[in-house]
């Protein structure tokens, strides 16, 4: 929902407003309000430090992280009834139902950082929530094999995660090639760009108005680890 208002003198503090907006080219401001920004990708694209980012620059914005539905499923069901979660039936129903009542009830963005490449399923529950009514922005971060294998290899040298960043290698052609078609769009290159130009470019492209710098480099790097120390799985 963007709602718009005529203005004639808006205070801000130097960091910028606390909401998401932006200016239209006839002086109006634009409140961009319930909007779900999926943040889609194959292994080592970036989603989830695209999405901290972007919520560490979009005080309003929340992440809701659609694995941590099915790391909940596979804890409660037995072993023999635990393939890929995605493979659930109620998995999909769950992200579709949760993610619907997270943009309805929440004021600013709400990021969705899931790489889903199945047709079938990217229909299932990106068109099921479009058919809610929900206003989803889908982004798809797009880098080259090479650029995947050495973000996941450095990834395994660093943080340890071997057996699952492995996998995740082995996921590198199935995600690129899906990733490349037109359902997925909006596509956004990411083999030559830094974290903070792909959140600014998916920011304006949404009409999301940052409200918060960039880090400087030392920060950045802290806090680059800080996120991926937390969502090793």
């Amino acid at each position: 929902m963007i709602m718009e208002y005529s203005y004639l003198y808006l205070n801000t503090s130097d960091e910028g407003p606390n909401f998401p907006w932006s200016f239209s080219s006839a002086g109006v401001i634009r409140i961009v309000e319930h909007v779900l920004i999926w943040i889609n990708g194959a292994f080592g694209a970036g989603k989830t430090h695209t999405s901290f980012e972007l919520h560490r620059r979009l005080p309003d914005a929340h992440v809701a992280d659609p694995e941590l539905i099915g790391f909940a499923l596979r804890r409660t069901l037995p072993p023999e009834c635990q393939p890929d979660f995605q493979d659930l039936p109620q998995w999909r129903s769950a992200v579709i139902d949760t993610l619907q009542q997270a943009a309805a009830t929440h004021p600013g963005p709400v990021l969705v950082p899931m790489t889903l490449v199945r047709d079938d399923y990217f229909d299932e529950i990106v068109g099921g929530l479009r058919s809610r009514g929900v206003d989803i922005r889908h982004y798809a971060l797009i880098a080259s094999p090479q650029t995947l294998r050495r973000r996941l290899s450095n990834r395994i040298a660093f943080l340890r995660t071997a057996g699952r960043e492995t996998w995740a290698i082995a996921q590198i052609p199935r995600c690129v090639s899906a990733l490349a078609t037109d359902r997925y769009a909006t596509h956004v290159e990411t083999d030559d760009r830094p974290t903070d130009e792909v959140v600014e470019w998916i920011a304006a492209d949404a009409g999301l108005g940052l409200s918060r710098p960039r880090l400087s480099p030392i920060a950045y790097q802290f806090r680059r680890l800080a996120v991926g120390v937390r969502h090793i799985r």
